[in-house]
């Protein structure tokens, strides 16, 4: 939703790389402010939404005093954890996103312009309270960061989720090996990903999946994703498929799959 907030673009300092760039663009905010807090689109329920209550159910029995939603886009699956969590971090490398997520918890409401066809376009608003989430305010963060370099304080959280985020990463492994410092022991980290995988995002040899890993037959995401998360995390559970929705213009959408995995740091 290219918005109508005040929150003109800015060139970010110093210019961001192509690919980064794509989450800056009037494109990307229409599409994801709608994707957060747009109405559901041919049956499927809201992602952000959906991904935090499968968070908030597979924590039900273990802390929930803190929880970091890392790639939080606009903030949606941020707001529903702080539902739960006394302590929300949202974290994206998006100075947009992040100035929306910030606007929406300062204000408790969003305007936006969809794109509907050609030239024309159509006004939109929501607000906090359209999906009981204006008590969460209090105890969500919004950060811009850059994931795979996040600093050091930004640890000890009860829960972290990364959705749909691994497979827009520059080097998806490296942050698998490094995540479980984010968490505590016992924590939970929860995956979600199409594996939808693009050199313009992600160098080829850095993805989790190959056509032939060195024992010299395919190798799936999944696959990828238990060999660099074996050292401290115990798969709980088997993976489930979460369906989303992208709109581009009113007759344009972008019907996918994530597929959701939850691990336990073990040490």
């Amino acid at each position: 939703m290219a918005n109508l907030l005040s929150l003109s673009r800015k060139p970010a300092s110093p210019p961001l790389v192509a690919c980064s760039a794509r989450y800056q663009s009037d494109t990307a905010v229409a599409q994801y402010c709608d994707a957060h807090y747009g109405p559901d689109k041919f049956g499927v329920a809201n992602f952000p939404k959906q991904i935090a209550q499968l968070c908030v159910m597979a924590q039900e029995s273990n802390p929930q005093r803190s929880a970091l939603d890392l790639g939080c886009s606009v903030g949606r699956t941020t707001f529903e954890l702080a539902t739960r969590f006394d302590q929300v971090t949202g974290i994206d490398f998006s100075t947009r996103f992040i100035d929306i997520a910030r606007h929406i918890k300062k204000y408790g409401k969003i305007r936006c312009r969809l794109h509907e066809e050609g030239d024309l376009t159509s006004d939109h608003k929501a607000t906090l309270a359209d999906f009981d989430l204006e008590a969460t305010t209090a105890r969500v963060t919004f950060l811009q960061g850059d994931v795979q370099c996040l600093e050091a304080s930004i640890r000890d959280y009860d829960l972290v989720l990364a959705a749909n985020l691994i497979d827009r990463l520059p080097d998806p492994g490296k942050f698998l090996t490094e995540i479980h410092q984010r968490l505590v022991i016992g924590g939970l980290l929860v995956i979600a990903s199409p594996y939808d995988w693009m050199e313009r995002f992600t160098p080829k040899r850095q993805w989790l999946s190959c056509r032939l890993c060195c024992a010299g037959k395919p190798r799936t995401s999944l696959e990828g994703l238990n060999k660099k998360l074996a050292k401290h995390f115990i798969a709980v559970g088997e993976p489930q498929e979460v369906e989303f929705v992208i709109r581009d213009t009113a007759r344009t959408f972008h019907h996918s799959i994530s597929q959701v995995t939850l691990w336990r740091r073990t040490c």
